[in-house]
């Protein structure tokens, strides 16, 4: 495969809409010779089972992450199975199939990657903890270090003083199953946040594990069968995802107490009754060894690439893009507030969702060309926040607030226009309409 820039690329991923109310004719019927939106229950990733939903998929540039595709799908349909089609749109909206397709771990499969392969198209995805790759490699790593190449070396992005970021990158020596080139990436500041994350969530399972040992010791303990006991400490590990880190032994414990049988002084002739008591005993314990081989390989993760011509560190960077599409779905479904609660005919649905793209399109082109502007004119910051305060990346809904109180007045007597009252620009408005490239006279009457 010939050397090519990397910088064509287009980032895609997808998420979930939530609908309220029944949509029972919503099964992909034929409207006006179309194929209705199928609206049921899938995977939810707004963390709501209980409600149907729509598979929302976008497609991005690497680019300031500026919208160029979209489409619906069942909300059942499985992510993996819809980048085939999203990749074949781009081709024909390009008119070429050389650019760089980024994608998130759903792409790693046989049918996805092969589909895209064999048709001389070029991706980069994230290789799932589920391969055998990704196991090899973190056996190998207990007793070996990898020839890491120092990509970035920064300063803390969220704590002044903090540690710094550092990201580094390793061709390994064994190609994936494909036999394509599998890209490892250590982060530093990820390490210390895996390995920070696992400690308190042992911390909290054994905090749980006490609580509910310790609802046994009462005087008068809940009964409970050993079934329920084990769910209850299976519940804990699973939900808290440390069965691998903390091994735990249910026993049963007797106590015995004595009372006399009869009411009165003992003598030497006074029987005594044995009451038997059963309890439940927990008893657990951290598996170092397990702790310390996780350890070895926190903050690591495997790409894959089927273009042997890029770098590691451009590999690198086309993923490290991935993140930006995350923020065009947040901006929908808060800035935007997605919400097609009101629409019964399911036909309409996709032309609402058409809407919110033009929206989200619109917004980005903002962005892009503020932050652009900024750096070509090396301004670090500009007062958008409230009280003034600076913001080094402005977005589209900081800027549209920045001008939602400029008015233009007319007074008009008789039906005639006696005075025009032009909207008065405050310095910091005509800053940024200078870095959009907007005339101010496009806020004067007749433009």
């Amino acid at each position: 495969m010939s050397s090519r820039s990397p910088s064509t690329s287009y980032l895609s991923d997808s998420t979930t809409v939530k609908f309220t109310g029944q949509y029972a004719r919503a099964k992909g019927r034929s409207i006006r010779g179309k194929k209705a939106p199928f609206i049921t229950y899938g995977y939810s990733k707004d963390k709501r089972p209980d409600l149907k939903q729509l598979l929302f998929i976008l497609t991005s540039t690497s680019d300031g992450a500026v919208p160029v595709q979209f489409r619906c799908e069942a909300g059942n349909e499985n992510d993996s199975r819809t980048h085939e089609e999203t990749w074949d749109a781009l081709c024909r909206a390009t008119g070429r199939n050389d650019f760089l397709y980024v994608a998130d771990g759903k792409l790693c499969n046989e049918d996805a990657m092969g589909y895209i392969d064999r048709r001389k198209g070029r991706f980069v995805t994230v290789l799932p903890r589920t391969r055998i790759e990704d196991r090899l490699f973190r056996e190998w790593v207990q007793g070996h270090e990898p020839d890491w190449e120092k990509v970035w070396d920064r300063e803390n992005p969220r704590k002044k003083g903090g540690p710094r970021d550092r990201w580094f990158v390793w061709r390994d020596r064994l190609p994936s199953a494909e036999g394509w080139p599998v890209i490892w990436v250590f982060s530093s500041l990820l390490a210390l946040r895996t390995s920070e994350f696992r400690r308190q969530r042992i911390a909290r399972a054994e905090q749980e594990l006490s609580d509910l040992a310790g609802g046994q010791m009462g005087p008068r303990p809940r009964k409970r069968s050993r079934y329920e006991m084990q769910r209850q400490i299976d519940e804990i590990l699973e939900r808290l995802h440390v069965v691998r880190y903390i091994e735990v032994s249910l026993k049963t414990a007797y106590e015995h107490s004595f009372k006399q049988e009869r009411p009165g002084r003992p003598g030497p002739d006074t029987k005594y009754v044995r009451k038997t008591r059963k309890r439940w005993k927990i008893q657990w314990r951290v598996n170092k060894d397990k702790v310390a081989y996780d350890q070895k390989s926190d903050g690591m993760y495997p790409l894959l690439t089927n273009d042997r011509s890029l770098t590691p560190r451009q590999v690198l960077e086309a993923h490290k893009r991935q993140p930006t599409i995350e923020k065009r779905f947040s901006q929908v479904k808060t800035v935007l507030e997605i919400a097609p609660v009101f629409l019964k005919n399911e036909g309409r649905v996709e032309a609402l969702f058409f809407l919110y793209f033009v929206s989200l399109l619109v917004q980005t082109l903002i962005e892009r060309e503020m932050r652009g502007a900024m750096e070509r004119r090396e301004i670090t910051d500009i007062p958008l926040y409230p009280e003034e305060r600076a913001n080094r990346r402005p977005t589209a809904e900081q800027i549209l607030k920045l001008f939602s109180l400029v008015e233009r007045h007319t007074l008009i007597e008789n039906g005639n226009d006696v005075h025009l009252f032009e909207p008065e620009l405050t310095d910091l408005q005509k800053q940024v309409l200078g870095l959009l490239g907007i005339p101010e006279t496009a806020y004067r009457r007749g433009l």
